[in-house]
């Protein structure tokens, strides 16, 4: 069993506060609003030597973004090659 705690603690809110005013609070009411425009994504300590600023992060995504469509799409435009066979005559 715990003893009562002997000590008072120093309320230390100004008078002109009036706390009946605070109530009513809603908890995560600008939650969304907040996370609506934010990717926070979470990199490891030896990349983050290498990536030191958001700037680089996404300067290196963008190459590797660019070099990965244009990988796709070079895939798209090339033709099998066809295999030179000689044709029977019956």
């Amino acid at each position: 069993m715990k003893k009562a705690s002997t000590k008072k603690t120093k309320d230390d809110l100004r008078s002109e506060y009036d706390l009946s005013q605070l109530k009513g609070g809603v908890r995560g009411k600008y939650y969304r609003e907040a996370t609506a425009g934010t990717n926070l994504v979470l990199i490891e300590p030896e990349l983050a030597t290498v990536f030191p600023d958001t700037e680089s992060v996404n300067r290196a995504l963008r190459l590797l973004a660019e070099t990965a469509e244009s990988v796709n799409s070079k895939k798209s435009v090339r033709r099998k090659p066809q295999k030179n066979r000689l044709k029977r005559s019956a």
